[in-house]
């Protein structure tokens, strides 16, 4: 049921330099940008092209800073490119740690970044008309048990001033037909996209302003102490005033307290077969699906309803593809029944990076550098919003970046914290299996 291949790196005559996936075959254009050579000045230098280290580096040059991107594979390499296109507000801890670390006012003033990212990626889509972007209204937040609190928070968010609305079983299984599934809230603002022609879009307009995007430029050394930052790759060398360090998952050591700071998460997707018919009957809406368990399933009808892309679990160290999209196909099947048969054309991983508590890891490291990781389980919202503060505060703009103060680099434990991170996924499966056996 499953073709090969599974998630290798392709590349096209130096082309491109993408895992193969399903946003690497539809890519609207695929020109290939120049390696670093030489030495180059900057005002800003930016490290890693995916959407935070993009978002970061087109406010600055909107703004007439020279700027500089440095990416060492290619632009949306990372999680950037080949995640699930959700764009939606909120952030993947919950509410109580939230409230906990950054309080009510400062809960609040998150949320509404969070907003803000969303509009913000939406607004970017329709200013510069990017190809191949194809964005779709509406994500449904599914429960697999009743939930009796559900209609008061969409009744609460609502009176707040963001819309969400309460779909009982009935209504919820017009849309989708499972018996797996009791409730959902649905978002009517949020969107899904193709988040790597979001990503090239970006990275072209950045170069229409006049800044530097390099590919195939890994940064290997990086001197930040001095008022001059010097940051060495293979070809040369960028001098900058400032730097920004926007990378995720794939970091390595380069500034050791970063990588200590993150832990590099594996999550998995996989693309059906085109089936538009089949596909038609169980799933009849073009929103987005996602469930509220800790890494459950996601999903999307794409190419106008003629696949589906579904997505899913985590481990936390590359697993074999082919094993766990068996999982992803039993998780799909469990659900829809009705989709035994479907075909996987193709499955596919990436690295996500998670700080220990959950959050973003947004905010100045030292004078003149700059951080932004750790958005794993996110959205892009939130890396877009990430990006913008960042450059707001090179600018003297805004301190609007200090909302994210509550949540700095914090340890994340090296080996232990993998273990322990793969501990808590395993008992929050259990807490899960455990909730929906009493619904079934």
């Amino acid at each position: 049921m499953l073709r090969p291949p599974f998630g290798a790196v392709v590349t096209s005559g130096g082309m491109m330099d993408y895992p193969e996936s399903y946003y690497r075959q539809t890519l609207a254009e695929t020109r290939s940008r120049a390696a670093l050579r030489g030495r180059v000045e900057v005002d800003t230098l930016v490290i890693g092209g995916g959407l935070a280290g993009l978002t970061t580096a087109l406010e600055l040059a909107r703004a007439g800073v020279a700027v500089a991107v440095l990416e060492a594979r290619s632009v949306g390499f990372g999680a950037s490119g080949r995640n699930g296109g959700f764009v939606g507000p909120g952030f993947a801890a919950g509410d109580g740690i939230i409230l906990r670390h950054a309080g009510p006012e400062g809960a609040r003033r998150l949320w509404d970044l969070s907003v803000e990212g969303m509009e913000h990626v939406r607004a970017t889509i329709a200013a510069l008309q990017m190809p191949g972007v194809a964005p779709e209204p509406g994500v449904l937040s599914v429960r697999r048990y009743h939930d009796p609190g559900l209609r008061a928070e969409a009744e609460a968010a609502t009176a707040q001033g963001y819309r969400l609305d309460h779909l009982e079983t009935d209504e919820l299984r017009a849309l989708l037909r499972s018996r797996r599934y009791f409730q959902a809230l649905r978002d009517p603002q949020a969107f899904h996209i193709h988040p790597l022609n979001y990503l090239r879009g970006l990275a072209a307009e950045i170069e229409r302003l006049g800044a530097r995007v390099h590919e195939q430029s890994p940064a290997l050394e990086a001197h930040l102490s001095g008022a001059e930052k010097r940051v060495v790759t293979a070809g040369g060398e960028v001098r900058a005033r400032r730097v920004v360090l926007a990378t995720g998952g794939y970091t390595e050591g380069l500034v050791p307290r970063l990588r200590r700071a993150m832990l590099p998460i594996a999550t998995y997707v996989m693309l059906s077969e085109p089936a538009p018919d089949l596909l038609a009957e169980v799933i009849r809406t073009r929103h987005a699906v996602g469930d509220n368990r800790r890494a459950g399933d996601y999903y999307r009808l794409v190419e106008g309803g003629q696949r589906l892309l579904w997505g899913g679990r985590i481990t936390t160290r590359a697993a074999d593809v082919t094993g766990i999209t068996r999982e992803l196909r039993h998780e799909m099947v469990t659900v829809y029944p009705e989709l035994a048969a479907l075909r996987t054309d193709l499955a596919w991983s990436g690295l996500m990076s998670y700080a220990r508590h959950l959050m973003p890891q947004v905010g100045r490291m030292g004078p003149g550098v700059w951080h932004a990781t750790a958005f794993g389980g996110h959205g892009l919202n939130t890396t877009a919003i990430a990006g913008k503060v960042v450059a707001e505060d090179i600018l003297g703009a805004s301190d609007r970046i200090r909302a994210f103060a509550p949540f700095g680099l914090t340890w994340a434990g090296g080996t232990l914290g993998l273990l322990a991170a793969q501990l808590t996924y395993w008992k929050l499966q259990a807490q899960d299996w455990w909730r929906e056996r009493g619904a079934a």
